[in-house]
């Protein structure tokens, strides 16, 4: 029975803990699930480990999310798992494995077994790792999506969206298809004839993730990857198909979210998360910054908070970190520590707008200024040991 099935059945007890977490009545948070409002990433396979799960949605803390992973550039696995330690004690909510080079099975159970956050990944990157797009058939789709379920990760990434239809607008782009998993799945299409398998077969994939109870997310494998992109057409018919598979996702008893665009003009973050909650019906949205601008490459991380704390302000509900690095290369743990730390910052300055009870932090430091209590404002702080 997955958590949707106990939220719908008024199973209050596997929501109390998170509850009282979130702040919330755990009937509201029970409610909320039963709605597809919210998800709690999790999975079956881990069922017996002591984890620190998230609710996140509608009425709940933003939460972030941080990148690690490696790549045929640097493929070090003791590596990854430390900076996946390092965004876990920083403060992130979970850690993505993204992943492209060695042994990908072996580096996300071993990273799965140094946290106790969830973890999520991308199936599809697995499928071509050493391999030509011209030799994967449609079989190792699911092969590799089987493969991260059974291994104990608990959110997925699956590029559903990218269709036959939504990939016609991409010429139009100045820089088309940005989305390592998007780009993949179109290759494939093209070079195959035919349509994408997550998309053609998506009851199977469902069939799959409520067996194990994983979060599906729902990847914006057309998002625009500059500003002179943003809310094209691609974009726009992508998330409409998104938005009809999260009805079905619901329906089937599969939590899920919903993946946004990455770079969007400060004036237009509200109404682009807008129509992304109104298309998807309240769904949780996941969003990499987004970017308001593309010209700040070695501040990224920070232009990418600006926009989440936008994002936030407007319904936007797991923020994924951007590092230091991001558009210029691989980052290592300290651009994870600072880029988990700044993201939370934006998600908190987007709280105090949604959440009454979430200013009550930033109270008890200006509390202790007026006292000239310089320790306890240096403990309150987000980071103490910055602030010290």
């Amino acid at each position: 029975m997955t958590l949707i099935d106990e939220a719908r059945k008024k199973n209050i007890a596997p929501f109390v803990n998170l509850a009282e977490k979130e702040k919330i009545e755990p009937e509201r948070l029970m409610r909320l699930v039963a709605n597809g409002r919210a998800v709690i990433p999790c999975n079956v396979v881990n069922k017996d480990r002591d984890r620190n799960l998230s609710a996140i949605g509608e009425e709940l803390s933003i939460k972030v999310n941080a990148n690690i992973g490696t790549s045929t550039m640097a493929s070090d696995l003791a590596g990854e798992v430390e900076k996946a330690k390092m965004a876990e004690d920083a403060g992130a909510h979970a850690v993505m494995d993204l992943s492209t080079a060695g042994d990908l099975s072996k580096i996300r159970k071993v990273i799965l077994g140094e946290l106790s956050i969830p973890l999520g990944t991308v199936p599809i990157y697995e499928a071509f790792v050493d391999t030509s797009v011209g030799d994967v058939d449609e079989d190792v789709f699911f092969r590799v999506l089987d493969g991260h379920l059974k291994d104990g990760v608990d959110f997925v990434t699956i590029h559903a969206g990218v269709t036959t239809s939504t990939i016609e607008y991409v010429d139009e782009r100045t820089l088309g298809i940005v989305s390592r998993g998007g780009s993949l799945t179109a290759r494939w299409m093209v070079e195959h004839g035919l349509e994408n398998p997550y998309y053609e077969h998506f009851d199977y994939v469902l069939e799959r993730l409520r067996e194990y109870d994983v979060t599906l997310s729902l990847g914006d494998g057309l998002r625009p990857g500059c500003i002179s992109d943003a809310s094209d057409a691609a974009e726009l018919h992508e998330q409409m198909v998104l938005g009809h598979l999260v009805k079905r996702a619901r329906a089937q008893g599969v939590q899920v979210m919903v993946e946004g665009p990455g770079h969007v003009p400060l004036n237009r973050i509200g109404c682009s998360v807008r129509n992304m909650k109104q298309l998807s019906d309240g769904a949780p949205i996941y969003l990499l910054g987004p970017l308001p601008t593309d010209v700040g490459a070695g501040y990224d991380h920070i232009v990418s908070a600006i926009g989440a704390s936008v994002a936030g302000m407007y319904g936007a509900d797991f923020i994924c970190m951007c590092t230091a690095a991001e558009h210029l290369a691989l980052p290592d743990k300290s651009d994870i520590r600072e880029a988990v730390y700044i993201t939370r910052i934006a998600a908190h300055i987007a709280d105090i707008t949604r959440r009454e009870d979430a200013i009550e932090w930033d109270n008890e430091i200006a509390t202790a200024r007026a006292g000239l209590s310089w320790g306890e404002q240096i403990s309150l702080a987000i980071d103490p040991v910055r602030a010290a």
